[in-house]
């Protein structure tokens, strides 16, 4: 079809949309405002075309990197009156830059129901879980069972352990990936890592193993949700302890540059199968490795781990050799100080 006929069509649906979408062009220079994005953003169409993003959002980081950031992104944008909008970011094949944002306010309100939530399915479900393991505990009460029986009598219990050790988290996860707002605010992620050390010190302790810290002085500073970041450098630490081998050390490593800041977290451990590396985020997933199944865990912290650092506009990933041990980095998208307004 040719284009003039598809413009009409554009047109319309530029204009009468109610998500705000911004265009710029190869010289990052915004050349399209659609009128949604300019009532958002508190601001006329002639405030916004033929200037630099830097100019119009000075305070608005998060609205800047979607801007200047390459590929897909996804992150949340401060709009004015204490409202909030979901950003999404692509870049187009002739160079330029399209930004929509989605006014999201309103699903602010629905966090505190999300939390009774999660209490009430976790309840409602560990209590027949419960059920389960002590029924199954019930059974050898009343005479010996055969190899066979006593090896399924394990499996009820796993599996129900299992069961109830994910019910919360799988609530959450399925909160987090409808999309629902995160907090978005300055981040030190120096204090963040030494907190969550500081939480699973005990366990290092336990196991009599070392936490080695490496954090570049000082940080980038990156925006976000602390308590959902703080989730996914536990998990990642967690597992590094907990599928480690005693008496072993387990590093983790921050830097950064004004544009990106990564977090590593490397352990001399199990280690991770070829052909298991790209399942490991998957939902439930395990690894078939005795090693691992021997250990407590339900499945779910790497799949947080990733939700939650995609919904901040970054990536993570992992590289591991077998008997040797694991390395999971993410890398999150900086901001320059200053550029933000502290809550």
């Amino acid at each position: 079809m040719p284009d003039n006929h598809l413009t009409p069509v554009y047109d319309f649906v530029f204009r009468g949309t109610l998500d705000g979408i911004l265009v710029t062009n190869e010289q990052q220079v915004i050349e399209q405002i659609n009128p949604a994005a300019a009532a958002m953003l508190a601001l006329t169409v002639e405030e916004v075309i033929g200037r630099l993003p830097e100019a119009v959002f000075p305070h608005n980081p998060a609205l800047l990197n979607l801007f200047h950031r390459s590929g897909d992104q996804m992150l949340n944008v401060r709009l004015p009156k204490r409202r909030l909008a979901l950003g999404i970011a692509t870049s187009l094949p002739d160079g330029r830059r399209a930004v929509l944002l989605q006014d999201v306010t309103e699903k602010q309100e629905l966090e505190s129901r999300r939390e009774a939530l999660v209490s009430t399915i976790a309840h409602d479900l560990r209590n027949p879980i419960s059920a389960l393991t002590g029924f199954a505990d019930l059974v050898d009460k009343f005479g010996d069972l055969n190899p066979q029986q006593q090896k399924f009598m394990t499996r009820i219990r796993q599996t129900a352990a299992k069961l109830y050790d994910v019910v919360g988290s799988l609530v959450d996860l399925a909160w987090i990936e409808a999309g629902m707002p995160l907090v978005h605010r300055p981040l030190e992620l120096g204090a963040l890592i030494a907190s969550t050390v500081s939480d699973l010190s005990s366990l290092a302790l336990e196991r009599r193993m070392t936490i080695a810290v490496s954090l570049q002085d000082p940080m980038p500073v990156v925006m976000g949700d602390p308590e959902r970041m703080k989730t996914v450098v536990y998990n990642l630490l967690h597992n590094a302890l907990l599928y480690s081998e005693p008496e072993q050390t387990v590093a983790i490593h921050a830097w950064g540059d004004e544009h990106e800041a990564y977090i590593s977290v490397a352990d001399r451990g199990i280690g991770i199968a070829d052909e298991e590396l790209e399942l490991i985020f998957d939902r439930l997933y395990r690894s078939r490795d005795e090693r691992v199944r021997e250990r407590p865990g339900g499945g779910l912290g790497l799949t947080v781990a990733k939700t939650i650092i995609t919904r901040h506009g970054g990536a993570i990933w992992a590289s591991s050799n077998l008997n040797v041990g694991s390395t999971f980095t993410l890398v999150l998208p900086a901001v320059q100080p200053g550029s933000y307004a502290e809550d």
